[in-house]
C-alpha cells in the first residue's frame, strides 16, 4: 500500500521521471557547503524560497505571534518538562536555554544544536522549529546537542 501511495505521489507510476513531490529526506546533504540550499540554487531561488519561508512562517505562527517575533527578535517558550526553564527561539541561531533563579539547567550549556535534515530558508526552520519546541519538546530534549556558544545554523540559508 505504501509504495502504491508513494509511486502516485511521484507522479503516477514507477517510471515516471520526475517526482511530482519533492521527498528532500531521502537525501544526504553533508557535501553542502553550510547555509547553501545547493549548486544549482541560483538568486532568485533563495529570493523565492526566503520569500515562501516568510510566509509560511507568518501563518504558523498567527499575527500576534509574528509580530511579537518581529518586534523583538526572537519569542520565549516555556518547558512542559523542565519547571522554571524557558526556550529562546531566534531565527537562524541556536535554540537559548533561560532558566529561573534557582533552576538548574537540565544541559551543561546554555544553547542548543539542533539543524534540519536538509537545507531549509530560516524563517521556514524556524517554524518547524517552534512548533517542536510547543508541542513535542520530548524530541527537542533528545536530539538536541548542548553547545557552550551561540552560532547561526549551519544548514538555513
Amino acid at each position: 500500500m505504501w509504495g502504491r501511495l508513494r509511486r502516485w505521489l511521484q507522479g503516477g507510476s514507477e517510471q515516471a521521471a520526475e517526482p511530482a513531490l519533492e521527498l528532500p529526506w531521502d537525501r544526504r546533504w553533508y557535501h553542502l557547503p553550510k547555509r547553501s540550499a545547493g549548486f544549482d540554487f541560483r538568486r532568485r531561488d533563495y529570493r523565492l524560497a526566503r520569500q515562501n519561508a516568510r510566509e509560511v512562517a507568518r501563518l504558523t505562527l498567527g499575527d500576534e505571534l509574528w509580530a511579537e517575533l518581529q518586534r523583538r527578535g526572537y519569542l520565549d517558550l516555556p518547558s512542559r518538562i523542565f519547571p522554571g526553564v524557558r526556550y529562546r527561539l531566534r531565527v537562524g541561531r541556536r535554540v537559548e536555554v533561560l532558566c529561573a533563579p534557582g533552576v538548574e539547567s537540565p544541559w551543561p550549556f546554555r544553547y542548543l544544536c539542533i539543524n534540519p535534515t536538509y537545507p531549509l530558508p530560516e524563517e521556514e526552520f524556524f517554524a518547524h522549529l517552534y512548533l517542536y519546541v510547543r508541542d513535542f519538546e520530548e524530541q527537542i530534549v533528545r536530539v538536541a546537542a548542548p553547545q557552550p556558544w551561540d552560532q547561526p545554523l549551519g544548514r538555513t540559508f
